[in-house]
């Protein structure tokens, strides 16, 4: 008998329990009679990872969770319970299953579940027929999401090597006469190859690497530069990371940018600390690209922020005041023109992790860091 796929690998009751714990918590906090969680990522987050996505660019997924003060439930339909049962919900969850047609069952079994209170929700409707509105989740709550239980810091991890190793293996095959939807096609081949969904890949060779920080792939050749951007996507969670090619070897000048580039992104890092507000990043960038003698780049791209559930769960600003706390993962991708630098870390006792920096991919040390350097190869034309 073959086996059932990884329903709860790398997961424990554990953290269900304290996620659910949490939303209990929110529920006391507002006096709300349930929460209701409809978002790809929420879903994740309470269920330790697991997937409601089957159209993978939707933001709301197959199934629903709901938790009230003494049950936590999946909403969804006939079409998908089994299979979520089996391959994707862990223990500590009831099924509410409703015919697909039937869709007001849902919006029945949850007014009652919440016996007449409000209803929290991460996507809050204006009503349900009945003149009931959700309210958004507390603020508390969003911010707890952001902390990263050791069980979610792990699957991370996992999911941050594999990402990066698809990154090395697909720039390393990489040829220059290449058309950029080439090189997307494949990194996000080599990414569902090892089970992650590409959320986001972007692929771009010389002209528009110069031109677009977010360069959505085109028919046109790479030529002698090219870059690849994943946010790469497993049980829930997002890990980000860009890295480029120069098919033949860089100019002074690229090596120079490059030795800049590096320099701004190790000040910003260095100011990743807890109790430290994520406006005090922002702005340890911005001096950063000042001493480099280019202040316009910070307004020319964002720099990124927290990451997690989302590939950037908050970007940092100059007025962000959100706390940074050990637990949580970072991306940031300062740039120039023409190349940047990313990867996801994560904030523990000691310092930040690179959670996606493969050891077969060039680097050098920045301030006692590995950092990503360009892939230098012979041209193949």
């Amino acid at each position: 008998m073959s086996a059932l796929p990884d329903r709860g690998a790398g997961r424990s009751a554990g953290e269900v329990a304290d996620k659910l714990a949490l939303l209990r918590a929110a529920l006391a906090q507002t006096g709300a009679g349930a929460v209701r969680l409809r978002g790809t990522d929420w879903f994740a987050w309470a269920t330790a990872g697991g997937d409601a996505a089957v159209l993978q660019g939707a933001d709301c997924g197959v199934a629903e969770v709901l938790v009230t003060h003494d049950d936590a439930v999946v909403l969804t339909d006939a079409i998908e319970a089994e299979r979520l049962r089996l391959e994707q919900v862990p223990p500590g969850f009831t099924f509410h299953i409703a015919p697909w047609a039937e869709t007001e069952l849902r919006e029945t079994h949850v007014l009652g579940a919440a016996r007449g209170g409000a209803v929290l929700s991460d996507r809050p409707r204006n009503g349900n027929g009945n003149g009931n509105a959700e309210q958004p989740l507390p603020a508390s709550l969003r911010l707890r999401r952001m902390v990263l239980q050791p069980s979610e810091q792990d699957r991370y991890r996992a999911l941050g090597a594999e990402a990066s190793a698809a990154m090395t293996a697909t720039l390393r095959a990489a040829r220059p006469h290449w058309t950029e939807l080439d090189l997307a096609a494949a990194g996000a081949q080599a990414l569902w190859r090892r089970g992650i969904q590409p959320a986001l890949v972007l692929a771009a060779g010389s002209r528009r690497l110069q031109a677009f920080r977010h360069p959505v792939p085109t028919r046109e050749t790479l030529g002698a530069r090219a870059m690849l951007v994943f946010c790469a996507r497993r049980h829930g969670l997002v890990a980000s990371l860009s890295r480029a090619v120069a098919f033949g070897a860089l100019s002074v000048d690229e090596r120079n940018a490059e030795a800049d580039l590096l320099q701004v992104e190790a000040t910003g890092l260095d100011a990743v600390r807890p109790g430290q507000s994520l406006a005090a990043v922002y702005h340890a960038f911005d001096a950063a690209y000042r001493h480099a003698n280019r202040p316009e780049a910070i307004r020319e791209h964002h720099q990124g922020g927290i990451a997690g559930y989302q590939a950037r769960e908050i970007v940092a600003s100059p007025s962000t005041a959100t706390g940074i706390e050990t637990g949580m993962a970072f991306a940031f991708n300062p740039s120039f023109a023409g190349m940047k630098v990313e990867d996801t870390f994560l904030l523990g006792a000691h310092g930040l992790e690179n959670l996606t920096l493969d050891p077969d991919w060039p680097a050098t040390t920045i301030q006692g860091r590995a950092r990503p350097v360009w892939l230098e190869v012979a041209d193949h034309e």
